[in-house]
């Protein structure tokens, strides 16, 4: 699937996506809903009070996203990852020092824009651009750097905070930022890579007319993407859902934080197999002819999830959900240079981007509203595994009715 002479002669550039995702992971949800119970506590917030607050922070940071993501069209991209990077650090050390609600909008409104949102973006729109016949793999390596956070993070976190507190968790987390990230992401991207044969644009082996590079404003006119939009949306707000409120989870379960921070590592092995697996089967099918399976593993969890409170099911769900977000950043980060070109994919992903964080910034509110009116964590899961049933029959019918879903990029 993977040969070393591959990985060998584009170990910079894949390093360098690898470390963008892996760095985000300061800005992500299973990160930050780490310290929910000791946020509610510090404000005297409720699980509706909170989520409130994170929807707000996040649904600013995707509007703010749409302008500043399609600075990876025209900024280098090693001024504008050191700059995000150093912009995350900034925000993890505020954490550390937040005293008021209203602060505290304004710390998640940089963790969200500068982690989840631009370092995930700006490493998947170089790897999109950088790659043509190998672009799923690529993508697929840079992804690692996910699972790899979410494998490492939870784990050391819950124990940096019980040891030392968790303000002082956020202190070392933006010295390792500021320390080993920042140096080493602009040592990596300093210099970029063209493609070794350019995607094809004199005709098509197959007859087929060559992909053309659309414009965002023409991306806003296709009803393509906006009948994709539901199920690309459904892992980033059931998952972030789920685990924003997973200390309120795990206090339903029975189960304790760290029998279910002790699952992370088989959601991130998961993640790293379907992430893999999805990268060669896009090189080889296309991500829009795999849009119909991927979500089927999440939709299992969720089931399992819903209904049954061993304390085996943490792991099951995790795996599953692992599963589904491995795909999903291989086919999602895949698909958009597939159907509408690289040219303009700098501001085409900054929309797609400011979609998903807006879904991710929805969902904590919204189900922490739902709790306070007495509508339990386990009826919600339900509903989310019906809804994620739904998105994958209707990706099923896109796929078989959509020509533009077919292969539509060959090249090195």
């Amino acid at each position: 699937m993977l040969s070393l002479s591959f990985l060998r002669s584009n170990l910079r550039w894949l390093g360098a996506g690898f470390l963008l995702t892996f760095a985000s992971s300061f800005g992500q949800t299973y990160f930050i809903s780490l310290f929910s119970g000791d946020l509610r506590a510090a404000f005297d917030l409720s699980h509706g009070g909170f989520g409130g607050l994170y929807t707000l922070a996040t649904l600013a940071s995707a509007a703010t996203l749409l302008w500043l993501g399609k600075l990876a069209d025209s900024q280098p991209l090693a001024r504008l990852s050191a700059a995000t990077i150093l912009g995350l650090a900034l925000t993890a050390l505020a954490m550390a020092a937040v005293a008021s609600p209203v602060m505290l909008v304004l710390v998640l409104f940089g963790l969200r824009l500068f982690g989840q949102g631009m370092l995930s973006h700006l490493s998947f729109t170089a790897m999109g651009r950088w790659y043509n016949a190998q672009r799923g793999r690529a993508i697929a390596i840079a992804a690692m750097g996910f699972p790899a956070g979410e494998a490492l993070f939870p784990i050391v976190a819950v124990g940096l905070a019980l040891w030392i507190g968790w303000r002082e968790t956020w202190v070392l987390a933006a010295g390792a930022l500021l320390l080993v990230a920042l140096p080493l992401a602009y040592a990596l991207l300093r210099r970029g890579r063209t493609p070794r044969h350019p995607a094809p644009a004199e005709g098509e082996a197959d007859g087929r007319p060559p992909p053309r590079d659309w414009t965002r404003g023409e991306v806003l006119r296709d009803p393509l993407f906006y009948a994709l939009l539901p199920g690309i949306l459904a892992p980033a707000f059931i998952l972030t859902g789920v685990f924003f409120h997973q200390v309120h989870l795990v206090e339903t379960k029975g189960w304790s934080l760290a029998l279910f921070a002790a699952a992370y590592p088989g959601y991130s092995l998961a993640a790293v197999g379907a992430s893999l697996a999805f990268g060669w089967a896009v090189d080889r099918w296309s991500a829009g002819r795999l849009l119909p399976a991927y979500l089927l593993p999440m939709a299992a969890g969720l089931f399992l999830l819903g209904v049954f409170d061993a304390p085996w099911v943490a792991l099951a769900f995790m795996v599953l959900g692992g599963a589904t977000a491995g795909a999903a950043t291989t086919l999602i980060g895949a698909l958009w240079a597939e159907i509408y070109g690289t040219r303009h994919l700098g501001a085409i992903r900054a929309l797609a981007v400011a979609a998903m964080v807006f879904a991710t910034g929805l969902a904590p509110g919204l189900m922490g509203g739902l709790l306070d009116l007495g509508i339990g964590l386990e009826a919600q899961i339900l509903v989310m595994a019906a809804y994620t049933l739904a998105a994958a029959g209707l990706f099923l019918v896109l796929a078989q009715g959509a020509p533009r879903l077919a292969k539509a990029e060959t090249g090195a």
